[in-house]
């Protein structure tokens, strides 16, 4: 069962923002194939290379969620969309993807459509999912190793408070190695259509179903449909 909605006042103040929602099950996460570890490591040298020669603002998707977050409340400069810091990363460095494949992939999608993702273990997620706009006692210990505040930052929710943003994502519910059940946020920006949107969707879905195998199902949440009850 999947159960997550869109807080109403999200979209008053960060636009026409958009939220697809994939539901993975029956996947097998663990070591990144040795297939894709080289069409991984091709990817972010010839990013790399581009990089040395662009500004940031040469990205519009990096541009946009700047936008969204100044929008929301928080400082772009100081809170970098999670996208933004991949790419900072790349630019320093084309380092060879390691870990866990769902992560490596993830990542992959953020770098390549220029937006941010998050992936969770579904186990780890307590009832029903909500996405708003943080406040200063949300917080979690996260993926960077700190603990992050969500106030004027977009996070999503469950019974035990915030877990996943386009900013930073919790350790509470990582997935790892032994992840069968996953869900992922795909943090769409204001020039991203409904159809743009769907589309990319399925082609997300579909590589990575073809790496961890099982089924997915995808969702989008929008001021016109801000809910998901399946």
């Amino acid at each position: 069962m999947l159960h997550i909605k869109a807080d109403e006042q999200l979209f008053t103040q960060a636009g026409d923002v958009k939220f697809g929602i994939i539901h993975y099950e029956g996947i097998e996460a663990g070591n990144i194939p040795s297939m894709l570890v080289g069409r991984l490591q091709l990817y972010t040298e010839n990013l790399h290379t581009e990089l040395q020669m662009k500004a940031w603002t040469d990205y519009p998707g990096i541009a946009a969620w700047r936008k969204i977050f100044k929008q929301t409340g928080a400082d772009p400069s100081r809170y970098r969309p999670s996208v933004e810091a991949l790419y900072r990363r790349i630019k320093k460095e084309p380092s060879v993807p390691t870990g866990n494949s769902a992560i490596a992939l993830n990542n992959f999608f953020s770098l390549q459509y220029e937006i941010p993702l998050g992936i969770y273990d579904a186990k780890a997620i307590k009832g029903d999912m909500l996405i708003r706009i943080g406040r200063d006692n949300d917080s979690y210990k996260g993926l960077n190793g700190r603990m992050n505040t969500l106030n004027g930052i977009i996070g999503t929710f469950d019974e035990d408070g915030p877990f996943g943003s386009p900013y930073v994502d919790s350790v509470r519910t990582s997935v790892h190695d032994g992840t069968i059940e996953a869900v992922q946020i795909v943090y769409f920006h204001h020039n991203h259509s409904m159809n743009q949107a769907i589309q990319m969707l399925e082609a997300i879905s579909k590589m990575f179903i073809q790496v961890h195998g099982g089924d997915s199902s995808t969702y989008l949440l929008s001021s016109e449909n801000p809910k998901i009850d399946k």
